[in-house]
């Protein structure tokens, strides 16, 4: 896959979309954890978990694989080439 969809961050660690694929996947993942929590009507700590946590953290788990594969290796950095120090 030669189509780079995120970049790395200029400030600190992860990506950023640049593609519109990118930010589908982004907009897609809002959408999909907001229907999450509207699923979640009772107080019980079972259901929580079952309608919200754990589909959370497996669509937060597939985001950061997808990115990984579709973007830069994240790395930290703090500023873009050009403002390095010599």
């Amino acid at each position: 896959m030669n189509n780079i969809w995120f970049k790395r961050k200029t400030y600190g660690w992860g990506w950023t979309p640049v593609t519109w694929q990118g930010w589908l996947l982004v907009v897609g993942y809002i959408i999909l954890v907001l229907l999450l929590s509207l699923a979640v009507e009772g107080e019980s700590k079972r259901e929580a978990l079952l309608f919200f946590i754990l589909p959370f953290v497996l669509l937060t788990i597939t985001l950061i694989r997808i990115c990984y594969k579709t973007g830069k290796s994240p790395r930290w950095q703090w500023g873009g080439d050009s403002l390095k120090q010599k």
